[in-house]
């Protein structure tokens, strides 16, 4: 054999070799890839189970937290109300309380004609705040005022007792009701209620 055809069996030999060693580098590659993307969905859904155990276990952890802060609110409510029931019963104590609610709703008005209403059994006691509030009120703001207790339409004698005092058209309302209290204080209470139930919020500015 000629060295010309030498030189080209060499040649075909290790281009047959080449074309080999890429078909087996790819079949490795191929295989890797395929044995890679197995234990990548492995990993995946290892890791999406997991995640799911646990929103799960804080979601039992924030139902049971809500449980538990929705049933303190409820008896604190429950223990208010009794309380105001309690005091509404004690006559010296009830008229001391409406006389500071009375007066309260002078002051949040500032109107010279106000109209209150009340429970028909308060109107004795809603009589004697109004004339004992009237005087407070002058003297603090410089301001005369007509006052007009409304026995048209008193308060629904269910509620707890308190006022709503009005401007003159009845535009405008100020309620003191024992119930309009209670609720402002359990508004109140509603930061530390989102707190109990869904923890401190850094970005959070304001509490209301």
């Amino acid at each position: 054999m000629s060295l010309s055809c030498w030189t080209c069996e060499i040649k075909h030999m290790m281009a047959f070799i080449e074309q080999e060693a890429n078909e087996k580098a790819e079949e490795i590659d191929a295989k890797a890839e395929e044995e890679f993307n197995i234990e990548k969905g492995r990993l995946v859904q290892t890791q999406r189970l997991k995640i799911m155990e646990y929103y799960e276990k804080k979601e039992k952890q924030i139902e049971q937290q809500k449980k538990i802060s929705n049933s303190e609110f409820l008896t604190f409510l429950r223990n208010n109300y009794q309380r105001l029931a309690k005091v509404v019963k004690d006559t010296a104590r009830y008229q001391i309380l409406l006389d500071g609610l009375v007066l309260q709703g002078f002051y949040q008005l500032l109107e010279p004609r106000i109209v209150v209403r009340c429970r028909k059994q308060d109107l004795p006691m809603v009589k004697a705040a109004v004339q004992k509030s009237i005087p407070i009120y002058k003297n603090a703001t410089k301001r005369d005022v007509d006052i007009h207790i409304d026995q048209d339409n008193f308060l629904p004698e269910d509620i707890a007792g308190g006022v709503e005092i009005y401007n003159s058209d009845g535009k405008i309302k100020v309620s003191n009701t024992l119930e309009s209290r209670l609720d402002l204080v359990a508004q109140q209470m509603m930061p530390e209620i989102r707190v109990a139930l869904f923890g401190a919020n850094a970005n959070r500015k304001f509490l209301d």
